[in-house]
């Protein structure tokens, strides 16, 4: 991993993106990491665009303005790209990882995505209904990020999710995500 590498979220309110980028930092920071998480609200609403924003590190993180040049983008609603610049400030290095059922060149087309840059897709929505019977795809997104990244290993993520989603919900809800973010790491493609 490099010493910092920054994540940009985007997504829809009510799809559980500020909730992924929590359980991202809290699972780094139980495997040893710093980090940063933190969202940024337009019309708090749900359906409204949103973005939320991580900075993991082997050390102390110094930095605390907004994400401008994100390593890793994670897009949980694929409309956002007809909607806004989901590629602003991404170098060309940057990981494009996409919520869709389209394949991954198409979606590196319609990103306009440079040689340089890798994109992938997973299919989190269908996941997620499919394993807890809602289209929310935080943790099947979260599943495919640590997969692309390998910026925490699947226990300490799988642990995380399971602390988190179990001071909401039922134990049935929690095991749907635990294995919506297993399949989320399994299904996940690079085009």
């Amino acid at each position: 991993m490099a010493k910092t590498i920054e994540i940009r979220w985007h997504g829809r309110g009510g799809q559980g993106t500020v909730t992924a980028a929590k359980v991202l930092a809290d699972a780094c920071l139980s495997g040893g990491r710093y980090v940063q998480a933190f969202p940024e609200y337009g019309p708090e609403r749900a359906g409204a665009p949103i973005r939320a924003f991580n900075r993991v590190s082997e050390h102390v993180i110094r930095m605390y303005g907004p994400v401008l040049h994100p390593k890793v983008v994670s897009i949980a609603d694929a409309t956002l790209m007809d909607a806004i610049n989901v590629t602003e400030g991404a170098p060309d290095d940057a990981i494009f990882i996409v919520n869709t059922s389209k394949d991954p060149k198409e979606v590196r087309e319609k990103l306009g995505a440079r040689d340089t840059q890798k994109v992938f897709t997973v299919n989190a929505s269908k996941i997620a209904v499919e394993c807890f019977g809602k289209p929310l795809p935080n943790s099947s997104m979260l599943g495919a990020i640590i997969k692309v990244t390998g910026i925490v290993e699947m226990d300490a993520l799988l642990e995380n999710v399971k602390k988190s989603f179990g001071k909401k919900f039922a134990q049935k809800i929690i095991d749907g995500n635990l294995d919506a973010t297993k399949r989320g790491y399994e299904e996940v493609k690079e085009g």
